[in-house]
């Protein structure tokens, strides 16, 4: 019997996808391609994920090498412009509550850097979870498994009791390693209901 339902953030929680974004932006695969490889790709990204560098010098590192590659024009204006795409999924929301009256504990796990984090939480989930490990405040970004192991120590929580639900395939793999079920956020809140309900999860 299930007991904790598990979410991350981007891509479940709230929108994120900088590769549709980057489309939009410029319309030019290897352009979107290099970009992409500069910012959300960069290693930059996953040290301000893991908490272990602040927005500025990971800004001011992304665009020194985005200078030698020719793109500092559109580096700095996705650096500028693209937390905008980081919209509430209401849905979600209101799913989460209904988790939460029919007795389930819901957590986050996600890997996020402590800006978006404060950000989220101030904005879009206040009170919404019964608590949550962020990737920038334990150093540590999915899918390595300590992250997993951290949530489940912070909240006393058996794995086997706890679903994870992550946009992601390594993430939800490597959960599963763990002995979480995990479900793949692929398109649609009703597809992730069903997916649930097959996990006798009661969400109506």
């Amino acid at each position: 019997m299930y007991k904790n339902i598990v979410f991350d953030f981007g891509g479940v929680m709230v929108d994120f996808d900088p590769k549709e974004y980057l489309v939009d932006r410029f319309c030019n695969a290897d352009v979107e391609e290099q970009v992409y490889q500069l910012t959300f790709g960069s290693e930059e990204w996953k040290l301000l994920d893991a908490g272990l560098i602040t927005r500025f010098e990971a800004n001011q590192r992304m665009l020194a090498r985005a200078k030698e590659q020719g793109r500092a024009f559109e580096v700095q204006g996705v650096l500028d412009d693209w937390m905008h795409i980081l919209r509430p999924r209401r849905r979600m929301q209101e799913l989460v509550q209904k988790l939460k009256s029919h007795g389930y504990c819901v957590y986050y796990l996600s890997n996020i850097p402590e800006d978006v984090l404060d950000l989220l939480m101030e904005r879009d989930m206040k009170g919404l979870f019964d608590g949550g490990v962020a990737s920038c405040e334990v150093h540590i970004n999915k899918p390595d498994p300590r992250i997993y192991q951290a949530l489940l120590d912070k909240y006393g929580l058996k794995a086997k009791e706890s679903v994870f639900i992550d946009d992601r395939l390594d993430n939800i793999q490597a959960a599963f390693q763990l002995g979480f079920t995990g479900i793949q956020m692929k398109d649609s809140v009703g597809t992730l209901v069903r997916s649930l309900a097959t996990c006798n999860v009661v969400v109506r």
